[in-house]
Order: C-alpha cells, then sequence, then structure tokens
C-alpha cells in the first residue's frame, strides 16, 4: 500500500532556508526532521540537507541540497495552489511569499476567482493563492485588489 505522496524540493544549498521560511508563513507548520550530507559539496561550506521533512498546513513536503551545482531549477509549470480562507490571510501569504521574488499575477479578480494571485518565492518555488467562498461582490472582495499598486499584467509565458 502506498503512502500519501509528498512534494520534493531540490535546492542549491537552500533547503533549509527555503523549509524554515514556508513554515514561518503557514499555520499549523513545523520542521519534521533534518538528515544533513556527510560528504563536503561543492556549494560552500555550509551544511547540505541530504533529506528533511516538514508540514505546511499539516501537508507534508520534503527537500534537500544538490551536492553539486545543476543547471535547472523551479518551473512556473508546476506549483502550489492554495485556498485560504479570507483576503485577510490570502494578502499576508502574498506579501511574504513575493517578498524578494516574482509576482506572476497579482492580487485580483480574474473571473475564474474573485480573489487570485500567482507568485514565485524568493527560492523559485511557484504559489497559487485563492480565496475560493467570495459569493458576492462584498466590500471584502472589493479589498482583494482596491488600493493595490499591482498592476493587472496580460498573462505570458
Amino acid at each position: 500500500m502506498y503512502q500519501k505522496i509528498a512534494p520534493f524540493l531540490l535546492f542549491d544549498g537552500q533547503a533549509e532556508s527555503a523549509m524554515n521560511f514556508y513554515v514561518s508563513i503557514f499555520p499549523n507548520s513545523k520542521v519534521s526532521n533534518i538528515e544533513y550530507h556527510q560528504k563536503k559539496t561543492d556549494l560552500d561550506s555550509k551544511a547540505c540537507i541530504l533529506r528533511a521533512s516538514f508540514l505546511l498546513n499539516g501537508q507534508k513536503f520534503m527537500c534537500g541540497d544538490n551536492l553539486e551545482k545543476h543547471d535547472f531549477t523551479f518551473t512556473k509549470s508546476l506549483s502550489f495552489y492554495i485556498n485560504i480562507a479570507s483576503v485577510s490571510e490570502l494578502r499576508s501569504v502574498f506579501t511574504k511569499l513575493s517578498e524578494n521574488g516574482k509576482i506572476l499575477m497579482p492580487i485580483d479578480n480574474y473571473g475564474f476567482s474573485k480573489c487570485y494571485a500567482w507568485v514565485q518565492d524568493k527560492f523559485g518555488v511557484s504559489w497559487q493563492l485563492n480565496v475560493p467562498n467570495l459569493e458576492n461582490e462584498s466590500e471584502e472582495s472589493n479589498v482583494c485588489f482596491a488600493n493595490s499598486k499591482d498592476v493587472r499584467p496580460e498573462y505570458r509565458e
């Protein structure tokens, strides 16, 4: 019998920083286990993670550091989609994830969602954020994008 599938994120010496960053953003989150590489790496003198597991809002994730520099990175074609309970919570998560990252789609009403955003964080991981239950054009849904300095871009890959 298979266990639940857990995403595994591979970093170039930033696994521990990324894991701690994500755990600090989401509720019901913690680092569960860390195993370090035993041999020296070409990354630098920092300890590199062989394998670590952590929970983000109860969902298991795993990560590690590659022992050698590689030519690949994270892609926007794979992202983590999160339904968030309120606009204020979405704005908070959006602000933290987008700091030193890239806003792919700013917080806005896109028709398919009244409050949605898509960001790539400073580690290159993509996150789609959504408030699914905005039933009417209430003040809360207007707050989603009102007074935002973000300009809604035409989406291009």
